[in-house]
């Protein structure tokens, strides 16, 4: 049970609610954000003093149905849910750490691919496997160390140009949201794994945004549908994005595809022939 997480989510949850998200009259009164404590503790069947030492991570480990109560008196997803769950030790959670090796399975699927960029990554966003046409489309992937190979350095500590830093992508600001979303998520899963806390620092440290999205406390993000690439030798893809969960190792299948018969295609065609070196063509990034 991490008690000063699981307290700083329930207050973050709690000043995000309305009166009348619950019911509740707003009243003149109010000079604090979202529902009081003793509010939430009513809706949720519980004294108002054991709601209060949650929020200040002074209480012992809450029951599941306990928790139900709060979750749905806070009004959380089913995303929210599990990270409550998790905070407070209700759920399993994995204590080791999070895995790097990729399935041989998927390596040979990501070579089977037609006509499409794919690349695995961790549950820290290192990149551990790719194809080709990922290589081409984003970065030369094998040419760099692989601490280097991580999309949420790469997000957030990388060049000071946006379109530099994330491959000039259309989305560069809902990836960082969802970058921080997942990391939070998996510091509930890796609470020990000195990958991930210190990855988790180094980006407060070093990141002004990251930091303050981090105090944000978000666990759900929005699913990214599409995406667009500014490439230096073709111009701008629109692709299709699709990540598949590979649960058993707690890591992503990533997939970029375009409508056969679109421009889109055609620009992905022309990458998957002319490989890496299509990155320089336009100059470096």
């Amino acid at each position: 049970m991490d008690k000063q997480e699981l307290g700083a989510f329930l207050r973050s949850r709690r000043e995000r609610l309305r009166p009348e998200d619950a019911g509740l009259p707003s009243g003149p009164r109010r000079r604090t954000p979202g529902l009081r404590r003793e509010e939430i503790a009513v809706l949720a069947h519980i004294s108002t003093e054991y709601y209060v030492r949650l929020e200040q991570g002074r209480a012992p480990r809450p029951s599941a149905e306990v928790l139900a109560g709060i979750a749905g008196a806070l009004r959380l997803t089913d995303a929210e849910s599990d990270h409550l769950h998790l905070l407070a030790g209700t759920a399993p959670a994995r204590n080791g750490r999070h895995r790097r090796d990729v399935r041989p399975s998927i390596l040979a699927l990501l070579e089977r691919l037609p006509q499409t960029a794919g690349f695995v990554t961790s549950a820290v966003f290192e990149v551990l496997a790719w194809n080709d046409l990922a290589a081409a489309l984003m970065e030369d992937f094998a040419a760099l160390a692989p601490e280097d190979r991580n999309l949420a350095r790469r997000a957030f500590l990388g060049p000071v140009r946006p379109d530099a830093s994330l491959y000039g992508i259309s989305d560069a600001s809902e990836f960082r949201q969802h970058v921080v979303m997942e990391l939070r998520a998996t510091l509930a899963r890796y609470p020990s794994d000195p990958a991930v806390t210190g990855l988790i620092e180094d980006l407060r440290a070093g990141s002004p945004e990251f930091a303050r999205l981090w105090q944000r406390h978000d666990v759900q993000a929005a699913p990214m549908l599409t995406k667009t690439f500014r490439h230096p030798a073709v111009g701008k893809i629109t692709v299709d994005c699709d990540s598949l969960a590979l649960t058993d190792r707690d890591q992503h299948l990533v997939l970029y595809t375009a409508p056969a018969g679109s421009r889109d295609a055609e620009a992905l065609a022309l990458l998957n022939v002319l490989g890496t070196e299509s990155l320089n063509a336009g100059g470096s990034r």
